[in-house]
């Protein structure tokens, strides 16, 4: 039997009472009450996540921006330190390696935090890369983190309250490092991020202080009602945001612009990057799929893989993720579908089973949350 890796968090879970799941590898908290409980929560108070499962890579060196232009979407250039982009890694073909955020630490030296799961093929994928570039270190840094995901209107209040730093002075996107939490004599990089769809912080800090400051937050957060959540609150929460999740919505069979995230590819930026010459021409004569959200109209639920048809009986394409939005009171879904029948409003079947159940596409996000 595969032993399942786990955070330092893990003993807090279990006096918690969380249900466990196996994510990844990784013996993680599906839900510590409920799903539905937890995402209200989340959407109205705030909820403390445990994300330490992601992994940091640090990339440093006079050769690393160089070598990440080459390898990323984006313009990593347009970064200055203290700045968060979110970017892709593409193959030649045009496919989605990963999915990341880049952090600029300082000059010539970035970390990217990539998804659990794609942490070994980025390594390598990066790696194969380096031949050209000789001022470069590449390091996996993951087992050094751990990660908390601060998320929800309350979010700033909670954590302006175990610090003397000015919280309120980081924008979105946006990172200070050192931040100073006294009561636990710990420090961490925090930034406006996250990956719900609500203000937010994201806190990176040395493992061993992790529990002191899961504990912490909790405390400091409870006459507003915080409370741990889960992977499936974070999971709805993401859906309702239209945030893809990698397997889903992103694959090495789905490129940028299929999914929608054109905003993360600059063509433009001198640097031929992996994928390139595919992904302009999709820009410029369209893509053959688009993704798309659907909304049920008959009673089921949209599940990943099951198959879209059209007016005309023909397969047009088939759902990426679905589920019954707790925000919105309905059954929705994302779905990768022929660029002709993608139209908002067109009208279209979710095959499940011998059934065939109607939908509409409608746009994305579901959910947007007031400024």
């Amino acid at each position: 039997m595969i032993s399942l890796k786990r955070t330092p968090l893990y003993e807090e879970y279990k006096q918690l009472g969380a249900k466990m799941i196996d994510f990844g590898g990784w013996e993680l908290p599906v839900q510590f009450s409920s799903i539905m409980h937890e995402h209200e929560v989340t959407r109205t108070k705030t909820s403390l996540f445990d994300v330490s499962h992601m992994g940091e890579i640090t990339v440093i060196g006079e050769d690393s921006l160089a070598f990440l232009q080459k390898l990323v979407t984006n313009d990593v250039a347009k970064l200055t330190p203290n700045k968060v982009q979110y970017s892709l890694m593409c193959n030649e073909y045009g496919g989605i390696i990963d999915d990341f955020l880049i952090y600029m630490i300082d000059v010539h030296h970035y970390m990217l935090v990539v998804n659990a799961a794609n942490l070994e093929k980025d390594l390598a994928w990066l790696k194969k890369h380096t031949e050209s570039f000789t001022q470069l270190s590449i390091r996996d840094d993951s087992a050094s983190f751990a990660l908390l995901a601060l998320q929800g209107p309350e979010a700033e209040k909670v954590l302006q309250r175990i610090t003397n730093e000015k919280i309120a002075e980081i924008n979105a996107f946006t990172f200070r490092q050192h931040v100073y939490f006294p009561d636990i004599h710990a420090e961490a990089l925090v930034s406006r991020t996250g990956y719900t769809g609500e203000d937010g912080f994201e806190i990176y800090l040395n493992a061993e202080k992790s529990r002191l400051l899961w504990n912490l937050l909790l405390k400091a957060g409870k006459d507003v009602g915080i409370e741990p959540a889960g992977l499936g609150a974070r999971d709805t929460l993401r859906f309702e945001a239209g945030l893809p999740l990698y397997g889903q919505e992103l694959t090495e069979s789905i490129s940028p612009i299929e999914a929608g995230l054109r905003f993360a590819v600059k063509v433009q930026k001198d640097t031929n990057f992996i994928g390139k010459e595919i992904i302009r021409s999709e820009i410029e004569n369209g893509p053959k799929r688009k993704m798309v959200g659907i909304e049920m109209m008959d009673k089921g639920i949209p599940r990943t893989g099951y198959k879209l048809i059209g007016e005309n009986g023909n397969i047009i394409g088939a759902v990426t993720s679905g589920t019954y939005s707790p925000t919105l009171k309905k059954n929705i879904g994302l779905a990768l579908v022929n660029t002709p029948f993608s139209e908002i409003g067109n009208t279209i079947w979710v095959q499940v089973r011998k059934r065939k159940l109607k939908a509409k596409i409608v746009s994305t996000p579901f959910y947007r949350r007031a400024k």
